[in-house]
């Protein structure tokens, strides 16, 4: 961090030595009489008067209170007790995009087993691929249960962050929206990013589209006034939203125009019966739920299933075996998905290879695609008019409602300002920045910015594995970075520049290896493909997931390189070894306090954790 000041000190020398006179230093013989820079004299070091485990009070904040940041404010406190913990959101429950997100079919596409903790499983979801609103109940479940809620500062919006060097503190500038939307600020000693991937919906900006006089709107902010049925309907975009909106508003729709400019697999998915996602919930039978009661059995049965995510990584390598069969896999599932309507299948099978952007089942999908009162439109946009959409080949179709399904973001910049050493994060890693891509350590922080950490970000995880499995090693590891901080009397940490480079200049030599690249030639079959992996850049540079499998990022995140960081100490005097404090600790001058937690009975010692823990010292 801050380099010692350094000054040019002349010294008139006698014949016998002179020596410098820095308190702190060690004394130099000087031979001949002449300039010598030596540093500049810093406070003398004092004994801080506290015991060793005596943590010094920090405020941390986290950004985000989707599944991330409840996952934080269960995990933080438990990990960090006494933590001053704040948890920002400018919605006005938890939840994130399943709190946002609430148009017709919005679920998940992955079994519901496979997506929620690893420390508080429902065993009783109604579906196999549960619905947004039974999701969003579960997220808020968890954080009743834990009492996250004590914690969340809610209908409040981050504006801009600002780091104060001299103070080591970020400073928030927060808008209320809630009843007196006032704008004020906070100091914060660290700052938690958990905002995720696609933290900013927004709509298209086509020629004259605030010309249209119907009724227009994004999925991610559904306007469930307007009535859908017996209306003509256009629907842009075929991602993961699209496509579980078109087999909803299909059968009311008089017509739905679909605007599709990019192919895109649909997935066969594993677990679902035959591996094909129908419309219809699979929901679980009595007897399942009851056998799920039981605490052997359901481990066994999400023991299962997870482990057709966590052995899934092959998948995403260039002209392996495993992409090649995925490829043919999903090809023939699609063609009979269509069948009734084989002149379909030259339009919808994609010519990039599987996984180079995201897949997802899309139950119901296909079939509504070959339904009398759906257009398959490949025709790019060009322009709106009052009553309709214009393509670029001229054709005008007039609609009565636009749904946008174009989702979000995909730069993984942060929706709000993030400035420190003269640089803003908001600008600097869109394409065209200072940096143009996300500049990131691992994945957890970035260089220059001191005490902000980052969960579900850019780089944050890899193909296979489970998204709460990985926050939930990503809030961990921010848990031992908060740790050091305030344990250590460390003011300011903030990785290395070289340490960022080193970690860049793996992913780049990783990257080519996968279809995330696509490539340069547009061989058939081989050809580049646009997603948020790369910044909706065809060929662009890759930062939307981890270089490794999903446990590989978790054994990497369990053990922090403390060597790649830089420090800046509390201690006037700069000294590291101040947070030793007076030779004591608490329990030591606390009467009654248990001088011996490390003795346990013997058949409870598992030796591989045996003298690891923090709380057994």
């Amino acid at each position: 961090m801050a380099a010692a000041v350094e000054a040019q000190v002349a010294i008139d020398l006698q014949p016998s030595l002179r020596y410098s006179s820095a308190a702190a230093l060690p004394l130099i013989p000087l031979k001949d009489s002449t300039i010598v820079t030596v540093a500049a004299q810093k406070p003398a070091f004092e004994i801080e008067e506290h015991p060793i485990d005596e943590v010094r009070p920090i405020k941390v904040g986290v950004i985000g209170a989707g599944l991330t940041g409840v996952t934080a404010g269960i995990l933080l406190p438990a990990k960090l007790p006494g933590l001053d913990l704040r948890i920002y959101d400018k919605n006005a429950d938890v939840g994130g995009t399943w709190y946002e997100n609430t148009y017709p079919g919005v679920r998940c596409d992955v079994p519901s087993h496979v997506y929620q903790s690893g420390y508080a499983p429902n065993t009783q979801w109604t579906e196999e691929f549960s619905q947004g609103h039974e999701i969003r109940a579960y997220w808020q479940g968890l954080a009743k249960k834990y009492d996250v809620y004590k914690y969340l500062r809610l209908q409040q919006k981050i504006q801009k962050v600002e780091w104060l060097p001299d103070e080591g503190k970020w400073r928030a500038t927060i808008e209320d929206l809630g009843d007196s939307h006032k704008v004020y600020e906070e100091k914060l000693d660290v700052l938690v990013n958990a905002t995720g991937h696609f933290n900013a919906w927004k709509l298209p900006d086509y020629e004259g589209i605030e010309r249209f006089q119907g009724a227009l709107f994004h999925s991610s902010n559904w306007d469930h006034k307007v009535e859908l049925k017996g209306k003509r309907i256009a629907l842009i975009g075929n991602g993961a939203s699209g496509l579980q909106v078109l087999p909803s508003i299909q059968p009311i729709a008089s017509h739905v125009d679909h605007y599709a400019r990019n192919r895109t697999w649909v997935a066969d998915s594993f677990g679902a019966n035959n591996n094909v996602r129908r419309l219809e919930p699979n929901l679980y039978t009595q007897e399942q739920l009851d056998s799920f009661k039981n605490p052997d059995e359901y481990l066994k049965f999400r023991r299962n299933i997870e482990i057709g995510y966590f052995s899934r990584f092959g998948a995403i390598f260039k002209d392996s075996p495993e992409n090649q069969q995925t490829r043919e896999k999903w090809t023939q599932t699609m063609l009979q998905r269509v069948a009734g309507t084989p002149e379909l299948g030259d339009k919808i099978i994609p010519d990039f290879p599987p996984n180079c952007r995201r897949a997802t089942p899309g139950p119901g999908y296909l079939e509504a695609l070959t339904q009398a009162n759906v257009s398959y439109i490949q025709t790019q946009i060009q322009r709106f008019t009052k009553t309709g959409i214009v393509t670029v080949d001229g054709v005008e179709r007039r609609v009565d409602v636009v749904i946008c399904s174009t989702g979000a973001n995909v730069d993984h910049a942060p929706a709000f300002s993030i400035i420190a050493n003269g640089v803003d994060l908001k600008s600097a890693w869109k394409a065209g920045g200072l940096y143009g891509f996300p500049y990131s350590y691992l994945g957890v922080a970035a260089p220059g910015f001191p005490n902000l950490l980052w969960a579900g970000g850019p780089y944050s995880a890899g193909h296979s594995g489970s998204v709460p499995n990985s926050i939930e090693n990503q809030i961990t590891y921010v848990a031992k970075v908060i740790r050091k901080i305030r344990s250590q009397g460390i003011k300011a940490m903030v990785p290395s520049k070289h340490a960022a480079d080193d970690f860049l200049e793996y992913c780049d030599r990783f990257y080519p290896r996968t279809v995330w690249t696509g490539n340069d030639d547009s061989t058939a079959g081989k050809k580049n493909c646009r997603s948020w992996y790369n910044g909706g850049q065809p060929g662009g540079r890759v930062h939307g997931l981890f270089p490794g499998s999903a446990t590989t990022a978790n054994i990497i995140r369990r053990e922090p390189r403390w060597e790649d960081w830089e420090y800046e100490y509390v201690n006037p005097s700069g000294n590291r070894f101040a947070y030793f404090g007076n030779g004591w600790s608490k329990r030591e001058v606390h009467e009654g306090d248990d001088l011996l937690p490390h003795l346990k009975l013997p058949d409870t010692v598992d030796l591989r954790s045996y003298m690891e823990g923090w709380w057994d010292v």
